[in-house]
């Protein structure tokens, strides 16, 4: 017997709804996370199939919406250039993209994902014409869901990776302008986050990780916060670390180059032993960072933290933030890719 994906998604629906009917509250909760699970996946394996354009109808909410594109700087500064269409989910451009799922993790009514990108470059991509090479990058994607269905979709792709494996630049604007994303003040500092989580108490093993992640983002982080075998797996801003190590800089880091860096959070998701915070680095660039001039200029970028806990202790850390926008928003986007 063949199961569709339609098939698969409408099954795990159906089952969870009338299963859930019947199991206490703690066993419902768990039910709905895993069915959120089942929807986002569905809908994101769909992709490039010929089941996508019913998964899109089956999966989305009515008004569905997103709120950030994967390459949202590439296609900000492709706008209005007449460059070819990359197609749906970049396929004219990577014909042969294959998504590999690495981590999911769901809250409430959010579920999160890490994935790979993969495939060849064989058509223009926002303005880069084709190179035949491979890529191989990692995105992170955040849903809501209500009822079932997807209300609101985020993407962050690693921008600077790719344009580092296909060897090529952010291609120019006929009219000379970078394209930056704008700063903006919102958010909550972790202090503010604290409050709220404080406010009822931490009865799960996912609600005390999420006090001890906030923590990181409290206005006096405590020492101690994480294990003393604490791993740092990756770094938020990876490739401006490496090119900082290259060119004898590493100490000119985010936190010294920001002096007046308060972090925002906006979500905190946990999940068993796992918890992922998304925040905003802020702060104005008043000292060098990896070599490139201090500038006065503000950075607002996006920044998600994947954590892991054992035995109650903050074990291991890896992080992702928006270089690609830093860069625009210091002016200097080219820092890291050839071209």
């Amino acid at each position: 017997m063949v199961v569709t994906r339609r098939g698969f998604l409408r099954g795990v629906a159906g089952a969870g709804v009338m299963l859930a009917r019947h199991l206490p509250a703690a066993a419902q909760d768990y039910v709905q996370l895993e069915r959120n699970k089942a929807v986002v996946l569905s809908y994101k394996q769909s992709r490039g199939t010929p089941d996508a354009a019913d998964m899109m109808r089956e999966s989305l909410a009515p008004g569905a919406r997103r709120l950030r594109a994967g390459f949202r700087h590439l296609a900000a500064n492709a706008q209005g250039q007449d460059f070819p269409d990359a197609g749906i989910g970049q396929r004219m451009a990577f014909p042969d993209r294959f998504d590999v799922i690495e981590d999911v993790i769901a809250d409430g009514d959010r579920v999160g994902l890490l994935y790979r990108i993969t495939g060849t470059h064989d058509g223009d991509f926002y303005g880069i014409p084709a190179t035949g090479r491979p890529i191989d990058i990692r995105t992170v994607a955040l849903f809501t869901l209500a009822g079932g269905r997807i209300t609101t979709r985020w993407y962050m792709a690693d921008e600077v990776a790719l344009l580092k494996q296909l060897g090529a630049k952010l291609p120019p604007r006929r009219d000379g302008r970078l394209i930056a994303p704008p700063v903006i003040a919102a958010g909550m500092d972790g202090d503010a986050w604290l409050a709220r989580l404080g406010a009822q108490p931490a009865t799960t093993e996912a609600e005390r990780n999420k006090i001890v992640v906030t923590r990181s983002k409290a206005g006096n982080p405590p020492k101690g916060n994480r294990a003393p075998d604490y791993r740092q797996r990756r770094q938020g801003f990876q490739h401006l670390r490496e090119h900082g190590i290259a060119t004898g800089t590493a100490r000119q880091t985010p936190t010294s180059a920001f002096p007046d860096r308060k972090d925002a959070v906006d979500d905190l998701l946990a999940e068993g032993n796992k918890v992922w915070m998304q925040f905003r680095l802020r702060g104005t660039q008043t000292k060098p960072l990896y070599g490139v001039a201090p500038t006065g200029n503000k950075v607002d970028v996006a920044e998600i933290g994947i954590m892991r806990f054992a035995d109650g202790q903050w074990k291991e850390g890896w992080y992702f933030g928006d270089e690609l926008g830093m860069l625009l928003q210091l002016g200097v986007p080219h820092l890291l890719t050839g071209g």
